[in-house]
Protein backbone atom coordinates (compact mmCIF):
# COMPACT_ATOMS: atom_id res chain seq x y z
CA UNK A 1 0.00 0.00 0.00
CA UNK A 2 1.31 3.45 -0.93
CA UNK A 3 0.28 6.54 1.02
CA UNK A 4 1.27 10.18 0.81
CA UNK A 5 4.26 11.43 2.77
CA UNK A 6 2.89 14.04 5.15
CA UNK A 7 4.32 16.70 7.42
CA UNK A 8 4.02 17.31 11.17
CA UNK A 9 0.86 16.72 13.16
CA UNK A 10 -1.10 19.55 14.73
CA UNK A 11 0.14 18.31 18.10
CA UNK A 12 3.74 18.66 16.87
CA UNK A 13 3.04 22.17 15.63
CA UNK A 14 1.21 23.04 18.84
CA UNK A 15 4.37 22.15 20.78
CA UNK A 16 6.47 24.06 18.25
CA UNK A 17 4.38 27.16 18.98
CA UNK A 18 4.90 26.83 22.74
CA UNK A 19 1.50 25.15 23.22
CA UNK A 20 -0.73 28.06 22.27
CA UNK A 21 -2.38 28.94 18.96
CA UNK A 22 -3.79 32.36 18.15
CA UNK A 23 -7.48 32.74 17.35
CA UNK A 24 -6.63 33.31 13.70
CA UNK A 25 -4.77 30.02 13.38
CA UNK A 26 -7.52 28.11 15.22
CA UNK A 27 -10.20 29.53 12.94
CA UNK A 28 -8.25 28.71 9.77
CA UNK A 29 -7.75 25.18 11.06
CA UNK A 30 -11.38 24.81 12.16
CA UNK A 31 -12.61 25.36 8.62
CA UNK A 32 -10.48 22.52 7.25
CA UNK A 33 -11.02 20.21 10.22
CA UNK A 34 -14.79 20.40 9.92
CA UNK A 35 -14.44 19.70 6.20
CA UNK A 36 -12.34 16.58 6.85
CA UNK A 37 -14.80 15.21 9.40
CA UNK A 38 -17.72 16.01 7.10
CA UNK A 39 -16.06 14.11 4.25
CA UNK A 40 -15.55 10.99 6.38
CA UNK A 41 -19.18 11.14 7.46
CA UNK A 42 -20.29 11.55 3.84
CA UNK A 43 -18.58 8.23 3.07
CA UNK A 44 -20.50 6.52 5.84
CA UNK A 45 -17.78 6.37 8.50
CA UNK A 46 -17.14 7.81 11.95
CA UNK A 47 -13.54 8.51 12.93
CA UNK A 48 -14.01 8.01 16.70
CA UNK A 49 -10.52 9.23 17.63
CA UNK A 50 -10.48 12.93 16.81
CA UNK A 51 -7.34 14.48 18.34
CA UNK A 52 -4.47 16.78 17.26
CA UNK A 53 -2.12 13.83 16.65
CA UNK A 54 -4.46 12.52 13.94
CA UNK A 55 -4.39 15.67 11.81
CA UNK A 56 -1.26 16.22 9.75
CA UNK A 57 -0.20 19.07 7.50
CA UNK A 58 0.88 18.36 3.95
CA UNK A 59 4.29 18.97 2.40
CA UNK A 60 5.55 21.24 -0.36
CA UNK A 61 2.74 22.85 -2.30
CA UNK A 62 0.21 21.23 0.03
CA UNK A 63 1.86 22.46 3.22
CA UNK A 64 -1.27 24.48 4.05
CA UNK A 65 -3.64 21.54 3.69
CA UNK A 66 -4.79 19.47 6.69
CA UNK A 67 -5.04 15.69 6.35
CA UNK A 68 -6.88 13.30 8.66
CA UNK A 69 -5.17 9.99 9.49
CA UNK A 70 -5.46 6.86 11.65
CA UNK A 71 -8.67 5.02 10.86
CA UNK A 72 -7.96 2.18 13.29
CA UNK A 73 -11.04 3.02 15.36
CA UNK A 74 -13.23 4.16 12.47
CA UNK A 75 -16.66 2.57 12.22
CA UNK A 76 -19.36 2.42 9.59
CA UNK A 77 -22.45 4.19 10.91
CA UNK A 78 -24.81 3.61 8.00
CA UNK A 79 -25.30 1.44 4.97
CA UNK A 80 -24.40 3.41 1.83
CA UNK A 81 -27.15 1.67 -0.20
CA UNK A 82 -30.04 1.76 2.25
CA UNK A 83 -28.75 4.73 4.31
CA UNK A 84 -29.93 2.89 7.41
CA UNK A 85 -28.26 4.25 10.54
CA UNK A 86 -26.71 1.94 13.15
CA UNK A 87 -28.98 1.39 16.16
CA UNK A 88 -28.71 3.34 19.40
CA UNK A 89 -26.98 1.31 22.10
CA UNK A 90 -25.67 1.86 25.61
CA UNK A 91 -23.10 0.26 27.94
CA UNK A 92 -20.32 0.65 25.38
CA UNK A 93 -16.68 0.83 26.43
CA UNK A 94 -14.89 4.11 25.83
CA UNK A 95 -13.43 4.15 22.33
CA UNK A 96 -10.93 6.87 21.42
CA UNK A 97 -8.90 9.29 23.52
CA UNK A 98 -10.50 10.23 26.85
CA UNK A 99 -9.23 13.83 26.77
CA UNK A 100 -11.26 14.61 23.64
CA UNK A 101 -14.11 12.09 24.00
CA UNK A 102 -17.67 13.40 24.01
CA UNK A 103 -19.79 13.31 27.14
CA UNK A 104 -22.03 10.63 25.62
CA UNK A 105 -18.99 8.48 24.89
CA UNK A 106 -18.03 8.67 28.57
CA UNK A 107 -21.58 7.64 29.45
CA UNK A 108 -21.28 4.49 27.32
CA UNK A 109 -23.56 5.62 24.50
CA UNK A 110 -22.85 4.34 20.98
CA UNK A 111 -20.98 7.02 19.03
CA UNK A 112 -22.45 8.82 16.03
CA UNK A 113 -21.64 11.88 13.95
CA UNK A 114 -22.37 14.29 16.78
CA UNK A 115 -19.57 12.76 18.87
CA UNK A 116 -16.85 13.34 16.26
CA UNK A 117 -17.88 16.99 16.13
CA UNK A 118 -17.97 17.40 19.91
CA UNK A 119 -14.47 15.91 20.08
CA UNK A 120 -13.36 18.39 17.45
CA UNK A 121 -14.70 21.20 19.63
CA UNK A 122 -12.47 20.03 22.49
CA UNK A 123 -9.50 20.04 20.10
CA UNK A 124 -10.21 23.67 19.15
CA UNK A 125 -10.48 24.74 22.80
CA UNK A 126 -7.28 22.83 23.59
CA UNK A 127 -5.50 24.89 20.93
CA UNK A 128 -6.93 28.17 22.23
CA UNK A 129 -6.54 27.55 25.95
CA UNK A 130 -3.31 25.58 25.90
CA UNK A 131 -4.91 22.78 27.92
CA UNK A 132 -8.29 21.41 28.97
CA UNK A 133 -9.64 21.47 32.56
CA UNK A 134 -9.55 17.66 32.85
CA UNK A 135 -5.88 17.30 31.93
CA UNK A 136 -3.33 16.21 34.53
CA UNK A 137 -5.76 14.36 36.78
CA UNK A 138 -4.07 11.68 38.88
CA UNK A 139 -5.55 8.20 39.37
CA UNK A 140 -4.40 4.71 40.27
CA UNK A 141 -5.78 2.90 37.23
CA UNK A 142 -6.79 3.80 33.71
CA UNK A 143 -10.46 3.22 34.52
CA UNK A 144 -10.24 5.52 37.54
CA UNK A 145 -8.58 8.16 35.39
CA UNK A 146 -11.30 7.88 32.74
CA UNK A 147 -13.92 8.23 35.47
CA UNK A 148 -12.22 11.37 36.81
CA UNK A 149 -11.99 12.88 33.33
CA UNK A 150 -15.65 12.07 32.71
CA UNK A 151 -16.73 13.63 36.00
CA UNK A 152 -14.68 16.78 35.47
CA UNK A 153 -15.91 17.12 31.90
CA UNK A 154 -19.56 16.84 32.88
CA UNK A 155 -19.13 19.26 35.79
CA UNK A 156 -17.50 21.88 33.55
CA UNK A 157 -20.23 24.01 31.92
CA UNK A 158 -19.63 24.93 28.30
CA UNK A 159 -19.69 28.60 29.29
CA UNK A 160 -16.83 27.98 31.72
CA UNK A 161 -14.84 25.95 29.20
CA UNK A 162 -15.18 28.73 26.60
CA UNK A 163 -14.94 31.67 29.02
CA UNK A 164 -12.96 34.63 27.64
CA UNK A 165 -13.25 33.27 24.10
CA UNK A 166 -15.70 34.27 21.35
CA UNK A 167 -19.28 33.09 21.88
CA UNK A 168 -19.14 31.11 18.62
CA UNK A 169 -17.26 28.35 20.45
CA UNK A 170 -20.03 28.13 23.05
CA UNK A 171 -22.59 28.00 20.23
CA UNK A 172 -20.62 25.21 18.56
CA UNK A 173 -20.79 23.00 21.67
CA UNK A 174 -24.45 23.76 22.35
CA UNK A 175 -25.28 22.76 18.79
CA UNK A 176 -23.28 19.50 18.91
CA UNK A 177 -24.84 18.49 22.22
CA UNK A 178 -28.34 19.30 20.95
CA UNK A 179 -28.09 16.73 18.14
CA UNK A 180 -29.98 13.49 18.47
CA UNK A 181 -28.18 10.19 17.96
CA UNK A 182 -28.97 9.78 14.26
CA UNK A 183 -29.23 13.46 13.28
CA UNK A 184 -27.23 14.68 10.32
CA UNK A 185 -25.19 17.68 11.54
CA UNK A 186 -25.43 20.99 9.72
CA UNK A 187 -21.74 21.25 8.86
CA UNK A 188 -22.31 24.43 6.86
CA UNK A 189 -23.75 26.14 9.93
CA UNK A 190 -20.70 25.21 12.00
CA UNK A 191 -18.29 26.43 9.34
CA UNK A 192 -20.29 29.62 8.93
CA UNK A 193 -20.04 30.30 12.68
CA UNK A 194 -16.28 30.41 12.48
CA UNK A 195 -16.05 32.06 9.06
CA UNK A 196 -18.24 34.95 10.20
CA UNK A 197 -16.10 35.33 13.32
CA UNK A 198 -12.97 35.28 11.17
CA UNK A 199 -14.30 38.10 8.99
CA UNK A 200 -15.51 40.09 11.97
CA UNK A 201 -12.04 39.91 13.51
CA UNK A 202 -10.61 41.36 10.30
CA UNK A 203 -8.26 38.47 9.59
CA UNK A 204 -6.94 37.60 6.14
CA UNK A 205 -7.37 33.99 5.03
CA UNK A 206 -3.77 33.89 3.86
CA UNK A 207 -2.79 30.52 5.37
CA UNK A 208 -0.16 32.25 7.50
CA UNK A 209 -0.38 30.03 10.56
CA UNK A 210 1.44 30.62 13.83
CA UNK A 211 4.18 28.18 12.86
CA UNK A 212 4.61 29.98 9.52
CA UNK A 213 5.29 33.24 11.36
CA UNK A 214 7.78 31.50 13.65
CA UNK A 215 9.61 29.91 10.76
CA UNK A 216 9.54 32.99 8.50
CA UNK A 217 9.42 36.03 10.82
CA UNK A 218 9.58 38.48 7.91
CA UNK A 219 5.94 37.76 6.97
CA UNK A 220 4.56 38.57 10.41
CA UNK A 221 3.89 42.20 9.51
CA UNK A 222 1.48 41.20 6.75
CA UNK A 223 -0.69 38.99 8.92
CA UNK A 224 -2.62 39.78 12.10
CA UNK A 225 -1.95 37.63 15.14
CA UNK A 226 0.25 37.57 18.19
CA UNK A 227 3.70 36.16 17.67
CA UNK A 228 4.32 33.29 20.05
CA UNK A 229 7.84 32.46 21.27
CA UNK A 230 9.17 29.04 20.33
CA UNK A 231 11.35 26.79 22.39
CA UNK A 232 14.83 26.48 20.74
CA UNK A 233 14.92 22.68 20.85
CA UNK A 234 11.58 22.49 19.03
CA UNK A 235 12.60 25.05 16.43
CA UNK A 236 15.61 22.88 15.63
CA UNK A 237 13.48 19.74 15.48
CA UNK A 238 10.84 21.08 13.11
CA UNK A 239 12.86 23.57 11.07
CA UNK A 240 12.98 21.24 8.04
CA UNK A 241 9.40 19.96 8.29
CA UNK A 242 8.41 21.12 4.79
CA UNK A 243 11.66 20.34 3.01
CA UNK A 244 12.07 17.29 0.87
CA UNK A 245 15.20 15.28 1.49
CA UNK A 246 17.61 15.55 -1.45
CA UNK A 247 20.41 13.04 -2.02
CA UNK A 248 22.53 14.02 -4.97
CA UNK A 249 21.38 16.16 -7.87
CA UNK A 250 19.64 19.46 -7.37
CA UNK A 251 21.43 22.66 -6.51
CA UNK A 252 24.92 22.51 -5.02
CA UNK A 253 26.07 26.03 -4.29
CA UNK A 254 27.54 28.05 -1.47
CA UNK A 255 24.68 29.81 0.31
CA UNK A 256 26.80 31.33 3.07
CA UNK A 257 26.74 34.86 1.66
CA UNK A 258 22.99 35.03 1.39
CA UNK A 259 21.46 32.59 3.83
CA UNK A 260 19.64 33.82 6.91
CA UNK A 261 17.01 32.48 9.31
CA UNK A 262 14.46 34.92 7.87
CA UNK A 263 14.13 33.24 4.47
CA UNK A 264 13.81 29.64 3.27
CA UNK A 265 16.87 27.90 1.85
CA UNK A 266 17.52 27.71 -1.89
CA UNK A 267 17.11 23.94 -1.83
CA UNK A 268 13.73 24.28 -0.18
CA UNK A 269 12.54 26.68 -2.85
CA UNK A 270 13.86 24.53 -5.68
CA UNK A 271 11.95 21.55 -4.27
CA UNK A 272 8.71 23.56 -4.48
CA UNK A 273 9.44 25.49 -7.70
CA UNK A 274 11.26 23.11 -10.10
CA UNK A 275 11.71 25.85 -12.70
CA UNK A 276 14.33 27.46 -10.44
CA UNK A 277 16.63 24.43 -10.53
CA UNK A 278 18.31 25.77 -13.67
CA UNK A 279 19.19 29.10 -12.07
CA UNK A 280 22.38 30.22 -10.33
CA UNK A 281 22.13 30.66 -6.58
CA UNK A 282 22.08 34.47 -6.90
CA UNK A 283 18.86 34.27 -8.90
CA UNK A 284 17.19 32.14 -6.24
CA UNK A 285 18.28 34.41 -3.42
CA UNK A 286 16.70 37.33 -5.25
CA UNK A 287 13.55 35.27 -5.79
CA UNK A 288 13.38 34.64 -2.05
CA UNK A 289 13.61 38.34 -1.31
CA UNK A 290 11.01 39.47 -3.84
CA UNK A 291 8.39 36.70 -3.83
CA UNK A 292 5.75 35.85 -1.20
CA UNK A 293 6.16 32.07 -1.01
CA UNK A 294 3.40 31.84 1.58
CA UNK A 295 0.76 33.38 -0.69
CA UNK A 296 -1.87 30.82 -1.63
CA UNK A 297 -5.28 30.93 -3.31
CA UNK A 298 -8.48 29.95 -1.55
CA UNK A 299 -8.07 26.25 -2.44
CA UNK A 300 -5.03 26.01 -0.19
CA UNK A 301 -2.49 25.19 -2.90
CA UNK A 302 0.61 27.27 -3.30
CA UNK A 303 0.80 29.43 -6.40
CA UNK A 304 3.50 28.91 -9.01
CA UNK A 305 5.94 31.76 -9.53
CA UNK A 306 4.68 34.10 -12.22
CA UNK A 307 6.62 35.01 -15.34
CA UNK A 308 6.92 38.53 -13.90
CA UNK A 309 9.36 37.09 -11.37
CA UNK A 310 11.67 36.29 -14.25
CA UNK A 311 11.54 39.96 -15.19
CA UNK A 312 12.79 40.75 -11.69
CA UNK A 313 15.68 38.37 -12.31
CA UNK A 314 16.46 40.01 -15.65
CA UNK A 315 16.46 43.55 -14.32
CA UNK A 316 18.47 42.86 -11.17
CA UNK A 317 21.07 40.50 -12.58
CA UNK A 318 21.55 41.98 -16.08
CA UNK A 319 20.49 38.80 -17.83
CA UNK A 320 19.65 39.13 -21.51
CA UNK A 321 16.71 36.72 -21.42
CA UNK A 322 14.60 35.54 -18.50
CA UNK A 323 14.93 31.81 -17.74
CA UNK A 324 12.32 29.54 -19.26
CA UNK A 325 9.77 28.01 -16.90
CA UNK A 326 10.04 24.24 -17.10
CA UNK A 327 6.41 23.09 -16.67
Amino acid sequence: MVIDLLGPSLEDLFNYCNRKFTLKTVLMLADQLINRVEYMHSRGFLHRDIKPDNFLMGLGRKANQVYIIDYGLAKKYRDLQTHKHIPYRENKNLTGTARYASVNTHLGVEQSRRDDLESLGYVLMYFLRGSLPWQGLKAGTKKQKYDKISEKKMLTPIEVLCKSYPSEFTSYFHYCRSLRFDDKPDYSYLKRLFRDLFIREGYQFDYVFDWTVLKYPQIASSSRGVKTPVRPELREKFEPFNRRTSSGGGLHADHSRHRSEDIPSSKEVVSEFPCLSVLPNDFIVYFLKTTRLDAVPANGLRQRPRVSNCQHFKESCNVKQPPKLLW
